[in-house]
């Protein structure tokens, strides 16, 4: 794990991030989302859910809270994430979300970078073009290179970012780069979601196949999707970063904040 940067001008980020996208209802292609003071409650498509945690409260009354959550998804038969950050407050949360019945996942780390402070040309090795995608079977493409990177299924793909395209509310765009050929290989995919009303775009994706990694593309694939935003006049990119790229992304200047841990709970 890379060092946080606790410096003034990280904080600041860092305290715009909670303000700004914590206290963010999902759009519609989310689901629904309730804000219940303490929290955001957000129901998928799928049923599944997703809690943000918003703080100011402690002792009994965050028990009851954890409590009223974990009835609220029983009773729906449903699982759901609430979402840790290392910085929340009381110290003892997970603590006191492991005893309801959560189970960690893997941590990833929270990075912000000011896009003035980001690089903006766009290198690609020979052979290898950029392309924005939006087609139905561009999007399955992309799932299979997925596929193949990770191992495991992501038939959710194409219909999630179909969704995030049309998204009004936080619109996405695909990025993909290919082989420079007429029948080309996908060799990296990654997307941007713009959220309408906040200094703030995020940064997802990025998975390379194995024998393309090393060359730059998921750098170019940042300062791409980094100029897309500061063109809108958006002046923050966040990325909730895994192992593998989080190292990269502190390298091309943004700032690592916090840490975030999924704690999921099931019926």
């Amino acid at each position: 794990m890379i060092p946080l940067d606790n410096s003034p001008e990280a904080l600041a980020l860092r305290s715009a991030y909670d303000q700004q996208i914590r206290t963010r209802r999902g759009g519609a292609s989310t689901g629904t989302a309730e804000h219940l003071g303490a929290l955001i409650r957000q129901v998928g498509l799928r049923g599944d859910g997703f809690v943000q945690y918003l703080g100011g409260v402690d002792g009994p009354e965050l028990d009851r809270l954890i409590a009223d959550q974990v009835a609220y998804f029983e009773e729906r038969g449903a699982k759901f994430e609430w979402k840790y950050y290392t910085h929340d407050l009381p110290a003892d949360l997970p603590e006191r979300l492991t005893a309801a019945g959560f189970v960690p996942d893997d941590e990833e780390c929270l990075l912000i970078g000011d896009v003035t402070e980001l690089p903006t040309e766009v290198v690609l090795p020979d052979g290898i073009r950029l392309r924005e995608i939006t087609e139905r079977a561009d999007l399955e493409r992309m799932q299979a290179m997925e596929e193949e990177v990770w191992g495991y299924p992501h038939d959710w793909l194409p219909e999630a970012l179909s969704a995030d395209i049309a998204n009004a509310d936080e619109p996405g765009m695909v990025l993909v780069a290919e082989t420079d050929e007429d029948d080309p290989t996908m060799v990296c995919g990654s997307w941007i979601r713009f959220h309408r009303g906040t200094d703030f775009a995020s940064l997802w994706g990025g998975s390379t196949l194995a024998e393309w990694r090393g060359k730059g593309i998921y750098r170019a694939h940042v300062a791409y999707r980094r100029n897309l935003a500061a063109a809108q006049g958006y002046k923050y990119l966040q990325v909730d970063a895994s192992p593998d790229s989080r190292g990269i992304l502190a390298r091309l200047g943004l700032r690592p904040v916090s840490v975030t841990i999924p704690y999921n709970w099931k019926p």
